[in-house]
């Protein structure tokens, strides 16, 4: 939506009136309240930023506004916008701070805290509130969940495999979710959150992002890879064909994903590639190229253990110095039917069972990645905590006696780093007065103070592994 007067909750019209006469100034943050995780990956603002506050507003915006306002039955705040439009040329007069995009930070902390700059627009500040929080809650969200997949990953590599474990994580978890999630700018910054911690992606409207507001030329990769539409159009009949012509047609690709479970997954593994086309996926192999063979279907947990052990016997294994069974480098299994954060852990730990190495498998995430997540996964929330009246500092806060975890903060915050972990305090301690804060400059009127690259934003999150 193009008209950022109209990207709100209907109520947010009518608050110009109801904070006390003489307010000049309103200062809020955002945080991550608790929830699944210990600790969020912060994420997402400097897309919104550039989507979002640099087009400025206009008098047309206005007009619009206004019409749907009175026709819904709302005040509008025409004198407001228009001095907006008139002394600000348009752009939101509002200070935003943030935490480094990337860093991971404990729950319970501010991660962000907006003003505004003209005191005329104090209401400005939590009129956004709809706007900037649903930037922030779901790629924050969906980063978090990734990164706490790759720390599961790595946990397992670690444990039972003698490779890279960064190196080969970096491709374990591959994003299938562009066509589970509610609309493509979903798709595009919940993809792009997850390529924060991976390298691989189906989803192409996270590259796209990646590209317009992070300056990243290409954020990830893929592959070759079959779909049933493209295996059973060869019928049942001509299985093995369809197989052969994946091989033969991608036969200078590092990887070539086929779904093998249209008919019969032990049979397609045991017969087709294990004996009739076993010399094919051989030749390919002296060229680097790998197979992976994705069942789609059965128990997401047993099943793939199952082919990994067909493949194993028609391929092959050795074992490493830690005591667990490898697939040679030219096939893998993928498993990407029923993948969620929760289930990679369960999959890795039960292979680990049966004496495998983690490097035998590669997980494809759809919605349990991009869609299976809300507001309250991490409890976000964008509260007040600070207001000018009379020129007068007050601290605002909620402290409700039904639920003491919806207890906001106080007063202008900063965000500290101390023992080695993020703390929040009030900027006007004056027992941390001196200490750094990590809340940086990041808008002011219109004008972006601080852009990162998305791979500065990757380096941070790896230091946090």
């Amino acid at each position: 939506m193009a008209n950022i007067i109209l990207d709100t909750d209907s109520y947010k019209h009518s608050h110009y009136l109801q904070y006390p006469p003489n307010t000049t100034m309103v200062s809020s943050y955002v945080e991550s309240r608790g929830g699944k995780h210990p600790a969020t990956i912060f994420f997402g603002l400097q897309a919104w930023l550039f989507k979002v506050l640099k087009n400025p507003v206009t008098l047309s915006d206005v007009d619009d506004a206004a019409w749907f306002c009175n026709q819904h039955g709302i005040p509008f705040n025409r004198a407001g916008w228009e001095h907006i439009v008139r002394q600000h040329g348009g752009y939101l007069p509002l200070e935003i701070e943030a935490a480094p995009e990337g860093e991971l930070i404990p729950t319970g902390n501010v991660m962000l805290q907006v003003r505004n700059t003209d005191p005329a627009c104090y209401w400005v500040t939590n009129f956004v509130e709809t706007t900037l929080l649903r930037a922030i809650w779901y790629p924050t969200t969906v980063a978090t969940n990734s990164f706490y997949a790759k720390k599961t990953i790595l946990k397992y590599l670690a444990e039972t495999s003698d490779a890279d474990a960064e190196a080969t994580a970096q491709f374990m978890l591959h994003d299938f979710g562009a066509r589970g999630v509610s609309s493509e700018e979903s798709a595009a910054l919940g993809g792009l959150a997850h390529l924060i911690n991976f390298r691989g992606t189906d989803t192409m409207s996270a590259l796209v992002a990646a590209k317009r507001y992070y300056m990243e030329p290409m954020a990830g990769f893929s592959v070759p890879a079959s779909e049933h539409s493209t295996m059973t159009s060869w019928t049942k009949s001509g299985e093995e064909a369809a197989y052969s012509n994946m091989l033969e047609r991608f036969a200078d690709s590092d990887i070539i994903s086929i779904v093998a479970d249209s008919y019969d997954i032990h049979n397609a593994v045991e017969t087709i590639f294990g004996e009739k086309l076993k010399a094919k996926i051989l030749e390919n192999a002296k060229h680097g190229t790998r197979l992976t063979v994705r069942p789609d279907s059965g128990d997401p947990v047993e099943t793939p253990i199952e082919i990994i052990k067909l493949l194993m016997e028609k391929f092959g294994a050795t074992t490493n110095s830690k005591g667990y069974r490898v697939l040679p480098d030219h096939v893998r299994v993928l498993q990407g039917d029923g993948i969620t954060p929760d289930t990679i852990g369960i999959i890795l730990g039960r292979i680990k069972e049966e004496g495998l190495s983690a490097e035998n498998i590669v997980f494809g995430m759809g919605a349990g990645l991009l869609q299976q997540c809300n507001r309250d996964t991490q409890k976000f929330a964008m509260k007040c905590s600070a207001v000018e009246v009379d020129g007068e500092m007050r601290d605002v806060f909620k402290d409700p006696v039904t639920d003491k975890g919806k207890t906001s903060k106080r007063g202008v915050l900063k965000l500290i780093r101390e023992n080695g972990t993020y703390k929040t305090v009030r900027a006007d301690n004056a027992e941390t007065k001196m200490d750094e804060n990590y809340l940086r400059p990041v808008y002011r009127n219109g004008q972006m103070l601080i852009t990162d690259s998305f791979e500065a934003i990757r380096r941070r999150a790896f230091k946090a592994q």
